[in-house]
């Protein structure tokens, strides 16, 4: 059970509106219960699975929505970084003085958040197309260039 008793703000409103898949929800809130005070979690993705009941693509999904959403921060693999307004923090100084240092493009009390959360996402899921794009014509340059192969081989006899 966690000690810690301060958080810079109360973002269940916030995080309503963002309308994570439930996956994330499920990682935010139990990362959020192991962090250590200002946010610190030190968890490998298999390990965060077992304790949701979930796979690993579904990890890397859930997780890879907390990063769109910028709650959540890879610092390095099984080392992560909850948002300074919603990590936990000993005392209410701590927890302020984590938020008047962060970024301002990290504060969630941005007018602007959930829509650039939204135009993450849309960003993100264009990247994806574009790849699978690139994927599927290299494919078929691949294939076709079997084919010619094929077609320019002659028989010996």
């Amino acid at each position: 059970m966690s000690t810690l008793k301060w958080a810079a703000t109360n973002a269940d409103s916030l995080l309503a509106d963002l309308d994570l898949p439930p996956a994330a929800y499920r990682a935010l809130l139990k990362l959020r219960a192991r962090s250590e005070p200002g946010g610190r979690i030190a968890m490998d993705q298999a390990t965060l699975g077992e304790l949701i009941g979930l796979s690993r693509p579904s990890v890397n999904a859930a997780l890879r929505e907390l990063e769109l959403a910028r709650l959540v921060k890879k610092v390095r693999n099984g080392v992560y970084q909850i948002n300074p307004m919603l990590a936990g923090y000993t005392s209410p100084e701590d927890a302020l003085s984590a938020v008047k240092a962060m970024p301002k493009a990290d504060r969630l009390d941005s007018k602007s958040y959930v829509a650039n959360y939204h135009k993450a996402v849309a960003a993100y899921q264009d990247q994806l197309a574009e790849q699978r794009k690139k994927r599927a014509a290299a494919a078929a340059a691949k294939k076709v260039a079997a084919a010619k192969r094929r077609g320019s081989l002659h028989a010996v006899g």
